[in-house]
């Protein structure tokens, strides 16, 4: 997980960026998702970012946390028919566009193709290296 982690950052044109990636079932991301974010559902994958904090300037080299599902991680895979690691290391990869900046929620749909494209670029690039 670390490999493909620096692999992202790396694409991402921040390699010495660091960053938290917590593995947590349902029931601790819906507590994450309702206490911070108001959704009082299980969710596959929150981010957030250190600089969107009051203490983000601080260092910008430390990006955030990512937190994955890995019970929705896997409904997720079976019910597309793929591979549990490539559902995970796409959450993972989805997190970390999130904390470096990218956002397909709260913007405009030209920033949710940018980030999808994004996504699509670097997932390419992590199974063309024999990482997913």
């Amino acid at each position: 997980m670390r490999k493909v982690a620096q692999r992202i950052l790396d694409a991402l044109g921040c390699p010495e960026a660091e960053l938290s990636i917590s593995i947590v079932g349902d029931r601790a991301i819906r507590i994450i998702n309702r206490d911070y974010l108001g959704r009082d559902k299980a969710t596959n994958v929150i981010s957030f970012a250190m600089q969107e904090g009051e203490f983000g300037a601080i260092n910008p080299e430390v990006l955030g946390d990512v937190v994955i599902s890995v019970d929705t991680a896997a409904r997720e895979a079976e019910e597309a028919g793929e591979a549990f690691l490539s559902r995970f290391y796409f959450l993972l990869m989805h997190g970390i566009l999130h904390i470096t900046g990218y956002d397909h929620e709260r913007s405009g749909e030209a920033e949710a193709a940018r980030m999808e494209a994004k996504e699509r670029e670097i997932f390419a690039l992590l199974v063309g290296e024999g990482l997913v």
